[in-house]
């Protein structure tokens, strides 16, 4: 019962005290009094200044109360602060809030639910009061760390306990809110602050989660039942608090997830991290997003350590984070997240590559294995989310991460690649070759180019089709793929999977475009570099399957997407190569590889001729594969590439008509008006192209006849002096030309020699510049149009020979190289612009 006092007493009593005490019945059951309510909050409202008076008064019964454990007046009480909160909204009320709020301290602290919860509720009203002023003394601090423990309650009673948990929440949603509004809302978001409220929030999201895993998916929750799930309004307020960060707190705000997940080891299994971190995407504004994948790097620096399945854990996250990122802005850490991502490669490689190495047998080697199987996990991941955002990123883009990749593929023999191979061995880099690959491969796909040299510039051909990446099947594969991947811009790539003989190409509605001049060009320049790999790729020995079936789309599509009528004899002379080098088989190939190759020709020059669609090409085509059908199914892919196919045992006896012949292909196609005086001129790939001054070519593990007679000649722009002889015997006097054209490295030394020419340089570099300053436009374009076809015409004359058949097989070809003379041979007729020299 309230004290009472004497009437003579009570008259002497300040007014607000007595106001405040007629409030409270005898009886708490009765609830407040809400006649002498009214009075209260009318003198409140009309004498402001009191306010602080009847607040301090009102705490101090609250606080007796409590102590005595008077739960009715405890409550009359608050109910009488929370309607005087309300009804006021003057300058004065800051007194009597700080009243307030101690008063809602003290029912934090006591020991009784029904207490706290009370005092909860009333600090959430409080919290949707906008004040008219800001107040610059006030801070939460106490009710944060209170809020926070009630999150983690831990009481018997599980609805108790739930009861308060969700108090908790609902409090540091009101500390939020009044924080954000308030002017001096950036003291919420100090890291003291944020270490309690993003925990707390998660540990409610995180049980619940772990009950629904063990239940299986859990069904949507009914809309009445949302306040009364802790999972459910933790998310809502982690949202909240989310979505009100800005560009100076978010690292603060995201910070204490990483150490919630490590804290609680739930990188490995991932779903709730993967949850945390899409609420995190979705709830900040999107041009803040590039921050979180920069904490999720950064992070994954500092655990680059731990176990595979943490790292892949953390990977994983960043996936899901840069699904969403991509989307929308992603900021500078595009080369950021690449860069980091195949940093890790590298590691989770070099982990990989210790661990066989360090393997013995035993429980050991078991322990080995498994870890090898994670860090395949890891590896997988990494890639994944390479492809993915690489297929996001705009084509401008796209093909900066192309180039960045490649320039981290290890290539024996160049400096080039930035990546640290030292560590890792041969077997090490030969993974993260595949594996470099395979991210390569993922970035490409989707890319359309208009032009095939923008997807495939000379800088990035180069090292892509090095021989170090011709050592392994799969390695061949993924190169092969990549290139399809640039290469195929009308989608046909699917209408040719899978190497057979097709009876009518017209049914695979192909689409194909006309070959605009930088293709043509591109191949002029790239040809032969692309011919090369494929007639080597052919020949190699631990071909499989597939890698016969890539190689035919390769053709394929060089025929559809870059073929001029020069393309397509050359692509024909490859093709006869190939079918000559199987019968001579000089590289000694099991008779698998040769049939497979035979197969191959024969598909391809199946595609091709009807392609072109020339009838007496088609008609020969057609009779050799029909002879091949009833005498040597074994030539043709559907056969040879089926299980327990019957093989010959040698080559050598097999009739001529079940070969592709030269001569008659060269009488079809030169009846249709071709060009077909180079068919007569056997291929031979050429090594020059592929390695630009300075870079040598790696030794592959098992080299070709024709590597070796190639890989003694130089680059072009290594070449010192060519020296070019012809010793005729009985070639006519007026037909006679100078045996010997001598270039000699003194020669151009001379030429170009501009010492004491200084000054002459200046005045010209001053004339130029006065020039482009002054001169027209249309003057300065044809004036550059004209020496640029002059350099290309002078290019052309120096690196194509074209040289006269003698009458008699006396004359004679010697090239000087270097140092090095080579062994004169006999000289064949040479009217092709493609550098091949016999």
């Amino acid at each position: 019962m309230p004290t009472r006092v004497c009437c003579c007493c009570s008259a002497l009593r300040p007014r607000y005290k007595r106001l405040v005490d007629n409030i409270f019945p005898e009886d708490p059951k009765d609830g407040l009094v809400k006649a002498d309510m009214e009075k209260l909050t009318f003198y409140a409202v009309s004498a402001p200044e009191k306010l602080d008076r009847i607040g301090s008064y009102l705490a101090e019964r609250l606080s007796r109360d409590v102590v005595r454990h008077r739960s009715g007046y405890v409550l009359i009480a608050m109910e009488a602060l929370d309607q005087l909160l309300m009804a006021c909204h003057s300058q004065s009320i800051k007194p009597f809030v700080e009243s307030f709020l101690h008063m809602v301290a003290k029912l934090l602290e006591s020991g009784e639910p029904k207490l706290q919860v009370l005092g909860t509720n009333s600090f959430v009203k409080f919290a949707n009061i906008e004040e008219d002023t800001p107040s610059y003394h006030r801070r939460y601090d106490f009710f944060v760390s209170r809020f926070s423990a009630m999150c983690h309650s831990c009481h018997s009673d599980p609805e108790i306990r739930t009861e308060i948990r969700i108090a908790g929440i609902r409090g540091i949603q009101g500390v939020v809110r009044k924080t954000v509004n308030d002017e001096l809302r950036a003291t919420i978001w100090e890291p003291q602050h944020m270490d309690k409220i993003v925990p707390s929030l998660l540990f409610n999201m995180q049980k619940i989660e772990e009950t629904d895993s063990r239940t299986g998916p859990p069904p949507s929750p009914p809309a009445t039942d949302k306040e009364e799930n802790p999972a459910v309004l933790a998310e809502n307020c982690f949202r909240e608090l989310l979505g009100r960060a800005t560009f100076g707190n978010m690292n603060n705000a995201v910070r204490p997830v990483f150490a919630h997940l490590d804290h609680h080891k739930l990188w490995d299994p991932n779903e709730f991290a993967v949850h945390c971190f899409k609420i995190i995407m979705y709830s900040i504004q999107a041009q803040y997003s590039h921050h979180v994948i920069q904490e999720i790097l950064g992070h994954l620096d500092a655990r680059k350590k731990d176990s595979p399945r943490v790292r892949a854990g953390i990977i994983q996250v960043l996936l899901e984070a840069v699904a969403i990122a991509a989307k929308g802005s992603i900021g500078p850490t595009v080369l950021e997240v690449f860069n980091t991502l195949l940093k890790h490669l590298r590691l989770s490689v070099e982990f990989e590559a210790n661990d066989l190495q360090g393997g013995s047998v035993g429980s050991v080697n078991l322990n080995s294995s498994s870890k090898d199987n994670d860090e395949k996990i890891v590896q997988n991941a990494i890639i994944q989310t390479i492809g993915f955002f690489g297929s996001n990123l705009p084509d401008y883009q796209r093909s900066e991460i192309m180039m960045f990749i490649m320039g981290k593929v290890p290539v024996f023999g160049t400096s080039t690649h930035t990546l640290d191979i030292s560590q890792l061995g041969d077997l090490g880099t030969r993974r993260i070759q595949i594996m470099l690959l395979r991210s390569l491969l993922m970035v490409t796909s989707g890319y359309k180019a208009k032009t095939i040299v923008t997807a495939l510039p000379g800088s990035f051909l180069d090292p892509l089709l090095s021989p170090s990446l011709m050592e392994d099947y799969e390695l061949r594969q993924l190169v092969l793929e990549v290139m399809h991947n640039l290469m195929d811009r009308h989608d046909n790539r699917a209408k040719l999977r899978g190497i057979r003989i097709i009876p009518d190409v017209a049914d695979l509605k192909i689409k194909r475009e006309k070959i605009c001049r930088q293709d043509t060009s591109f191949m002029k320049k790239n040809g032969q570099q692309l011919y090369r790999h494929i007639y080597l790729g052919c020949k190699e020995e631990d071909n499989v399957q597939k890698n016969y079936e890539l190689l035919y789309t390769s053709l394929a599509l060089i025929t559809i997407e870059l073929a001029n009528e020069e393309v397509v004899i050359d692509l024909i002379r490859l093709a006869i190569a190939l079918q000559d080098s199987v019968i001579i088989n000089e590289d000694n190939l099991p008779m698998f590889h040769r049939c497979g190759i035979m197969a191959l020709v024969a598909a391809y020059l199946n595609f091709v001729s009807q392609m072109i669609a020339v009838p007496a090409f088609c008609q020969h085509v057609s009779k050799v594969i029909e002879i091949r059908t009833m005498e040597a199914p074994y030539f043709l892919p559907e056969h040879i590439f089926r299980d327990k196919c019957m093989l010959p045992k040698s080559l050598e006896k097999h009739d001529k008509n079940l070969y592709f012949l030269t001569n008659k292909i060269a009488e079809s196609l030169g009846g249709s008006g071709y060009s077909v005086e180079r068919l007569s001129v056997p291929y031979v790939p050429q090594v020059t192209a592929l390695f630009p001054s300075g870079r040598k070519p790696h030794k592959p593990r098992h080299k070709h006849k024709d590597e070796d007679r190639l890989s003694r000649r130089k680059s072009i722009v290594d070449t010192v002096s060519i020296q070019v002889d012809i010793l005729p015997n009985s070639i006519p006097s007026d037909d006679v030309v100078n045996n010997t054209e001598e270039i000699t490295f003194e020669a151009l030394k001379k030429a170009i020699d501009t010492s004491g020419m200084e000054e002459q340089e200046k005045e010209k570099r001053r004339l130029v510049i006065e020039k482009f300053q002054k001169a027209p436009f249309e003057e300065i374009a044809a004036q550059c149009e004209s020496k640029a076809n002059l350099l290309h015409d002078r290019l052309a004359q120096i690196l194509e020979l074209t040289i006269r058949p003698p009458p008699s097989p006396s004359g004679t070809l010697t090239i000087t190289s270097g140092h090095a003379q080579y062994q004169s041979v006999p000289v064949y007729e040479m009217k092709f612009p493609d550098l091949c020299v016999y």
